[in-house]
């Protein structure tokens, strides 16, 4: 039987921690009450993403961290999202040592990109791989604290 692995690039099987799991909710405030309240989750932070169009809240849990994405413009994917499939799982997150370098391997491995270089995300780089080329999930890759997009991004 062949390894199931050796079809993977190996790019991604350089992939760091879980960084977050996100979920689309209608309001943060209301999701709060059962993620914070009643499961007892600590919120890490609750920030205003201008450039997103959305509100996300960080709840950690272990290494990995629970995010929730509220859309707070109606024309934005994440808005799209929240009205064709409702609330719940949106992506998973990966951290990785170095983002750019990341996007380039995997790329060279077919991997069709939806953000081709680092952008500024709530806790650092981030950049987004199509759902196209991840078996229907959307992934995030993040890039590890203190990795060289985090100057660039004036972090």
């Amino acid at each position: 039987m062949s390894d199931p692995a050796a079809a993977v690039p190996h790019a991604i099987r350089q992939l760091g921690r879980v960084h977050h799991v996100a979920l689309i909710v209608r309001d943060i405030d209301e999701s709060l009450v059962f993620w914070r309240d009643t499961l007892g989750l600590p919120v890490d932070a609750v920030m205003h993403m201008e450039q997103d169009r959305s509100t996300i809240a960080f709840l950690p849990v272990g290494e990995s961290k629970v995010e929730l994405v509220m859309p707070t413009d109606d024309t934005t994917g994440v808005a799209r999202f929240l009205a064709n499939k409702g609330e719940g799982f949106h992506h998973v997150c990966f951290e990785v040592d170095n983002l750019a370098e990341t996007l380039t391997r995997l790329s060279m491995d077919g991997i069709e990109l939806i953000d081709s270089a680092p952008r500024k995300g709530g806790e650092g780089p981030v950049a987004f791989l199509h759902p196209k080329s991840c078996h229907g999930v959307l992934v995030e890759l993040i890039e590890a604290p203190g990795g060289p997009a985090w100057t660039s991004l004036g972090f």
